[in-house]
């Protein structure tokens, strides 16, 4: 009895020892500004830093004020759409202008190591763990097109952390048009944590009973907020694109452990031919394709503990038997000497992103503008919400930013669009935090704020409301 009484003696001397050390960390910033020589499709990327206390500035989430909303460029109006949700984390729009959001949230479980748990300590109030995940879709819809949902309704629930959803026909033509009447028949996709469900579904239901069918698994959970599989369909409906990302920061669990992760992986709709589309892709969340090109583009949350600056999150081009270098590599040949064994063949494969968005912004969502709603300024680009991240002295992200598209690629520095998330940029207090982004129908931006319970709209001053007719 003495002997275990001594152990937890001494365990409990180290949780405190690392705990200080920790909220050092937490308080001592020390960080770098983001400058934009780190930006852009030619980056400056410094020497890792190998100090064994990683940095941490993790938000504290208040919540958003009465009266207070994000902040858009002048000429720009910013709405609640939606409040009162249960951490909305993505977006989906379907063909009659309804718009689904899923609600889920990452859930508490055991800390990986005395480490991770005073990390994980540190970082009680940010906003991405609760108690419980909502686990439903939800159905929005503004009945009186004034830009505010007036109506809602449970969509979808029981499910496993759903995040990315997808709408395609039964049989071919899979690719469901824009104006198909209420009443078709058509099936939803779901991606939950562990696998991709398919349900029946008619067009302007408001929800859906009929059981649905597991048509793909995959590997649930992962290392931080790795929880998330996106969903995309290819333009034509003929196939759907998944992500799963890493279970580990850099491969420390072991290579078999990543099997099928840090990927984008490609399905029939039907589930059948599942594949490896492309790798290397430590957390890949937002997809879209490129208007002018129709070449599907992601955006990926690289790998943490090696400095403020290292290594750049990135917006990428993602094409069949592209390999991006995770674990072994980050931004093209910078190797990670952290993982064992080395694999120099692997790292001279490793291509190298076309964009930086910065170290530690976690960009989430991707939606390319279409329209005209909005000025030429803000067409043909991409719009990306960019959460934030703990691990930087000097907290970089909690805002929308749009990075304008030239022939097909990335042309100039990103732009901040949507900001007012964090009221002191430099500081932890954190109204909310943006991940899914979607065009509706209007042409409007909406955003995902998983840690404000919020959905906003952001349309321009310009634009017309559109008319109830309009919308449905």
């Amino acid at each position: 009895m003495a002997r275990i009484a001594v152990r937890a003696l001494l365990a409990l001397v180290l949780l405190a020892v690392l705990a200080t050390v920790g909220t050092f960390a937490a308080v001592n910033r020390g960080g770098r500004r983001q400058t934009e020589a780190r930006l852009g499709a030619d980056p400056r990327l410094d020497a890792p830093d190998t100090f064994p206390i990683p940095k941490v500035e993790a938000p504290d989430v208040v919540g958003w004020p009465a009266g207070v909303t994000p902040t858009a460029p002048e000429g720009f109006a910013v709405t609640r759409f939606a409040g009162g949700l249960d951490h909305p984390r993505w977006l989906y729009r379907l063909p009659g202008g309804d718009v689904l959001v899923a609600e889920s949230a990452t859930s508490p479980k055991p800390a990986e190591s005395v480490v991770m748990g005073v990390l994980s300590w540190l970082r009680r109030n940010d906003g991405a763990t609760r108690e419980r995940s909502a686990n439903r879709i939800t159905l929005l819809r503004d009945t009186d097109g004034d830009g505010v949902a007036d109506f809602r309704s449970t969509f979808l629930k029981n499910l496993n952390q759903p995040f990315g959803m997808a709408l395609l026909r039964a049989a071919p033509p899979y690719a469901v048009e824009p104006d198909a009447r209420p009443g078709t028949e058509v099936a939803f996709y779901v991606a939950g944590t562990d696998g991709v469900w398919r349900f029946p579904y008619r067009l302007g239901e408001t929800r859906i009973t009929a059981p649905g069918r597991k048509i793909l698994d995959l590997p649930a959970g992962g290392y931080n907020n790795h929880w998330t599989r996106n969903l995309f369909a290819a333009a034509d409906g003929s196939t759907l694109y998944v992500t799963v990302g890493s279970g580990s920061n850099a491969g420390e669990h072991g290579l078999e452990a990543e099997r099928g992760r840090a990927a984008v992986l490609q399905v029939d709709p039907d589930g059948g031919g599942a594949r490896v589309y492309a790798s290397g892709i430590r957390n890949p969340n937002g997809l879209g394709l490129q208007p002018a090109t129709g070449t599907l583009w992601a955006v990926v949350n690289e790998r943490d503990v090696l400095g403020d600056d290292v290594s750049p999150d990135y917006l990428t081009r993602v094409r069949d038997g592209d390999f991006y270098g995770w674990p072994w590599s980050y931004w093209g040949h910078h190797v990670d000497d952290r993982v064992t064994p080395a694999r120099p063949d692997l790292v001279a494969r490793a291509l190298r992103p076309d964009y930086s968005l910065g170290a530690h912004t976690a960009p989430l969502g991707l939606a390319f503008s279409t329209g005209t709603a909005f000025p030429p300024a803000y067409r043909g680009g991409a719009f990306i919400s960019e959460h934030g991240s703990w691990n930087r002295g000097d907290p970089v992200g909690y805002k929308v930013v749009y990075v304008p598209f030239a022939h097909g690629m990335p042309s100039g520095r990103p732009r901040d669009f949507l900001t007012g998330f964090k009221p002191d940029p430099g500081g932890s207090m954190t109204y909310g935090r943006p991940v899914g982004v979607i065009l509706d129908r209007a042409g409007g931006l909406l955003v995902a704020d998983d840690a404000g319970d919020t959905v906003w709209r952001v349309r321009h001053a310009d634009d017309t409301v559109w008319t109830a007719t309009r919308w449905r």
